[in-house]
């Protein structure tokens, strides 16, 4: 599939924000942080299991290759996950109603409690982090993270035919 050609070179701001953009990814994936997070919102869930519990939340229910593709995991990853919410009471499959032989996930109200935990808990984080922001510097961070995201899922999926990873 062809691409673009890359620019002959590349802005200093724009290094600078695949700089930070690496340093946050870094410090926001780390087994520590993750770890807190889910003492915080007493939910003792691994990262892939928050991931798929986050993007069932965010999404009427999905079938399990749905779930696979959004997360940019193979299948068997997904089963093995869903799996494990499931025995937690997390999640539920439910009929898919366009097929009577599929099957789809849904959060169940144990599910709908650890992400609205979960989610206060990191909310809770990025507002201690963020307290000496002005709210104008936060409306216009917050516009300006919406507007980068909705730039790459843009060119994901103009320019790459595999899913992009949360």
């Amino acid at each position: 599939m062809p691409t673009e050609p890359l620019p002959d070179s590349t802005s200093p701001e724009v290094i600078e924000i695949e700089r930070a953009l690496t340093r946050i990814t870094y410090l926001s994936t780390r087994a520590r942080q993750h770890d807190r997070l889910m003492a915080v919102a007493g939910v003792p869930l691994d990262r892939a299991a928050v991931a798929l519990l986050r993007q069932v939340a965010d999404a009427d229910p999905l079938r399990p290759g749905e779930l696979a593709q959004r997360l940019g995991v193979e299948a068997s990853h997904v089963t093995r996950t869903v799996q494990q919410l499931q025995k937690s009471g997390y999640v539920t499959r439910v009929p898919d109603p366009l097929d009577g032989r599929a099957q789809r996930i849904q959060l169940t109200d144990a599910g709908e409690g650890a992400v609205a935990r979960i989610r206060a808990a990191g909310t809770r984080g990025m507002q201690l982090a963020l307290q000496n922001w002005t709210p104008q510097e936060l409306e216009q961070l917050a516009t300006l993270f919406h507007r980068m995201v909705d730039d790459f899922l843009a060119y994901a999926s103009d320019d790459d035919p595999e899913p992009a990873t949360p």
